[in-house]
């Protein structure tokens, strides 16, 4: 039986300019501001829109027009955990007409960063490309359809145009995934393109369609791994095309705690089932991946660090299997009882001695924790035996 995809098929993954359509056009009416060429909405809003407006509702100007279905006053959410002026320089950045590279460990939001931003100002995220050392100039500029190809020759019909040809053509924001991934011949194309902001076809030589110009608007943003410096180290001509903003750790227990929550129950949800974990096991799973990524203790206490990035990413990833677990098979076993074996499949991708430092966090901080008489801790120190395995 043949499955097929309609507008209406339900989706693991809603892009944020479907997800947020309605604050999107809230925020278009709400502020009339001065808006850079082809933007949709103001470099203010498009703040608002990614940071959220701290929890207070938003009132459309008296006599502007209402866009249907949107109403006249709203609390935009915060959709990411993060400094808010890491997130005014990248507006400033992309407003500027200058590329815009978000770099830091795995895990730490930058493609959703770099998602939020250019729904909010083009009104799509989907014109991206993924860098691998597959990837090909050709999926940077353009290609061909073969079949037209060979029937009418090189023309403006035949011609397929990458993510970021389509961006500059309509005035909007291309994104490059793990640029430093690219291979290096890969990466020195965007040389050119940043700083001609023109892509060259020399098979349509002679006619109108031989130069793809950048209409206003268009801009570039590209992520990049910390762990990832070394794969294909950027040129400094390409860094020189770039501003670099760094995407940290969330500093904040409560805030990560409450982003852990929050997107592990979305993601129980999902799956139909409720979210049945304890705070209290919330919490224990966020201070250990935060002293196992930090090196130290929320009390001090220094920590080994594995190699294997703690991210937030893995734990929403953790809480989540957590709540399958609970939902899945209520009453065979504490939830809490799970947390150790999660959190050594986690520290062992990379590398297999971090299992022995797992264990010395278990005999260091979990051990003191557990004799200063926390529950939640005396249960996980009883339950070391389990990263023996």
């Amino acid at each position: 039986m043949t499955t097929t995809l309609s507008p209406d098929t339900a989706r693991q993954i809603v892009p944020p300019e479907e997800r947020y359509a309605a604050e999107l056009a809230f925020l278009a009416a709400y502020d009339d501001g001065p808006r850079p060429p082809a933007w949709r909405l103001t470099p203010r809003a498009v703040v608002t829109f990614v940071m959220g407006s701290d929890g207070r509702a938003l009132r459309l100007p008296e006599g502007a027009e209402t866009p249907e279905g949107v109403p006249r006053r709203l609390t935009v959410e915060g959709k990411f955990v993060g400094d808010r002026s890491l997130v005014e320089r990248c507006v400033v950045t992309l407003a500027g007409e200058r590329g815009l590279l978000l770099v830091g460990e795995p895990g730490t939001a930058k493609s959703m960063l770099s998602e939020l931003l250019s729904a909010a100002v083009c009104g799509t995220s989907g014109l991206v490309v993924q860098g691998t050392a597959g990837t090909t100039e050709d999926q940077l500029k353009y290609g061909w359809n073969y079949a037209l190809l060979l029937a009418q020759g090189p023309s403006r019909t035949a011609l397929v145009p990458s993510p970021v040809l389509t961006a500059m053509a309509r005035g909007g924001i291309a994104r490059v995934e793990e640029v430093t991934r690219c291979l290096p011949e890969v990466q020195d194309a965007l040389v050119s393109l940043l700083s001609e902001r023109r892509i060259a076809v020399p098979e349509l030589s002679g006619t109108d369609d031989a130069l793809a110009h950048a209409a206003p608007g268009f801009n570039l943003i590209a992520t990049a791994n910390l762990r990832d410096k070394g794969v294909s180290e950027m040129s400094a001509a390409l860094k020189r095309r770039f501003n670099f903003e760094t995407v940290g750790p969330i500093p904040d227990l409560d805030a990560e705690t409450a982003l852990v929550r929050s997107q592990a129950r979305a993601s129980v949800e999902r799956a139909g089932a409720p979210f049945k974990v304890d705070e209290a096991v919330l919490e224990a799973l966020v201070v250990a991946f935060r002293d196992l990524r930090e090196g130290r203790s929320t009390e001090g206490w220094e920590v080994e660090r594995p190699s294997t990035v703690m991210s937030t990413a893995e734990a929403v990833s953790v809480a989540g299997a957590l709540g399958l677990a609970a939902a899945y098979f209520p009453g065979d076993r504490d939830v809490l009882g799970l947390l150790p074996g999660h959190l050594l499949g986690v520290v062992r991708k990379d590398d297999p001695a971090d299992a022995a430092r797992l264990r010395g966090y278990w005999d260091g901080p979990v051990r003191r924790r557990a004799e200063q008489g926390s529950a939640t801790w005396r249960t996980l120190w009883d339950l070391r035996t389990v990263l023996e395995g």
